[in-house]
C-alpha cells in the first residue's frame, strides 16, 4: 500500500450502486429489504447475476462470484460496488481484474470477510476503499450509519463521528495510512501477495471481531499473528472496534497486554464492527489518531 492512493469520485443521488456477493449467497427475502432502503435513499441498484445462486451450497462458484465482481468493474454506469461478508471472499482474489479496476476507479465498500477484497484492491490498484458497511447495514438504517455513509462516500469532509467515548489503552498521537478490517482476514492476508505493503510508510491499523465468530483467545491469536508480520513493524497506532454489546473486559485485557509491549497509541471503541454501529474507514488514506483527545481525522 502506498500514500497518494486515488480517491474515487463521490457518490451522488441517482447514481447506480452495484451489489454483488463475493463472500457468500443470500436469499431474496434477506437482500431485497436492503435494496429497497438503498433505493429510498435516492440511488439506483444493479444486482449481480449470481447473488441468489448457491452453486456450491454456501455460495456461487469462485468463477461465478468473480464474474459478477468484474462485471461491476467493467460497467461504467456503476459508481459503487457494495458487498457483504461471509467466508470465502479470499477465493476470488486471484480472479479480480485489478488492471481494469485501477484504470476505472470507483467506490468499493464492505466489511467482515470483504476485508480481504478491499485491502487487495487498495494494495494492487492504489485506490482508496471503504470498510464498515454492507447492504445488510441498511436494515435498518440508523442516523449514525447514514452519517458515515454520507460523509465518507458522498462528500470530501474528513471529520469523524464517534458513537460514544473511547476506552484509551495507550495515550499518544499517531499518523499513518489506514489499513485493517476484520481481524481474521487481516491475519490471513499478512504475507499474501495480494497485500503488498510499502515498508517505507507508516500505518494506522484498525481491527474488529465479534464474540459470535471468535472467542477472546482466538482474537489474541490473530493479533499475535499480525504482530509477527512485516505490516506491524510499521504500525504507529491501533483502533479496535466493538466485540460485543456486553462487557468486553477480556478484550480490554488483551489490548492492555499488547499495549504494554508496544508503546503506540491504542484505543478500543464501539464505533464499528458487527453490532449496530458501522463507521466507515477509508483503507489507503492517511489519518491522524489522537488517543489523548479521543479523536480521529482523515488526511487526504
Amino acid at each position: 500500500m502506498y500514500i497518494n492512493n486515488i480517491i474515487p469520485l463521490r457518490l451522488k443521488k441517482g447514481d447506480i450502486i452495484g451489489i454483488v456477493l463475493p463472500c457468500d449467497v443470500k436469499t431474496a427475502d434477506k437482500l431485497e429489504p436492503a435494496v429497497d432502503i438503498i433505493k429510498e435513499q435516492g440511488f439506483r441498484v444493479k444486482l449481480g447475476n449470481f447473488v441468489y445462486k448457491p452453486t456450491i451450497g454456501y455460495a456461487a462458484t469462485a468463477e461465478e462470484r468473480a464474474a459478477d465482481f468484474n462485471a461491476m468493474i467493467y460497467d461504467n454506469e456503476v459508481r459503487m460496488v457494495f458487498f457483504g461478508g461471509g467466508e470465502v471472499g479470499n477465493e476470488i482474489l486471484p480472479l479480480i481484474d485489478y488492471k481494469t479496476a485501477r484504470k476505472n476507479p470507483k467506490i468499493y465498500c464492505s466489511y467482515s470477510d470483504g476485508t480481504s477484497i478491499l485491502n487487495a484492491i487498495t494494495a494492487n490498484c492504489k485506490i482508496v476503499t471503504y470498510h464498515g458497511q454492507t447492504p445488510r447495514t441498511f436494515t435498518p438504517i440508523t442516523e449514525f450509519n447514514l452519517w458515515h455513509f454520507n460523509k465518507r462516500l458522498m462528500t470530501s469532509d474528513n471529520d469523524y463521528l464517534k458513537s460514544d467515548s473511547w476506552t484509551v489503552i495507550n495515550n499518544g498521537v499517531a499518523e499513518g495510512i489506514m489499513v485493517g478490517g476484520y481481524t481474521q482476514n487481516v491475519a490471513l492476508l499478512t504475507g499474501s501477495r495480494y497485500m503488498k505493503l510499502d515498508l517505507n510508510q507508516k500505518y494506522i491499523l484498525f481491527l474488529e471481531d465479534h464474540r459470535w465468530f471468535s472467542i477472546p483467545a482466538a482474537v489474541s491469536r490473530y493479533i499475535s499473528h499480525i504482530e509477527q508480520s512485516d505490516l506491524f513493524t510499521n504500525v504507529t497506532g491501533l483502533i479496535f472496534g466493538q466485540y460485543s454489546n456486553d462487557e468486553q473486559s477480556e478484550i480490554i485485557e488483551i489490548l492492555k497486554r499488547f499495549g504494554a509491549k508496544h508503546k503506540i497509541p491504542i484505543v478500543k471503541c464501539n464505533d464499528f464492527g458487527h453490532e449496530s454501529n458501522n463507521a466507515i474507514f477509508p483503507i489507503g488514506m492517511k489519518a491522524r489518531l489522537d488517543a489523548n483527545n479521543e479523536e480521529l481525522r482523515f488526511l487526504p
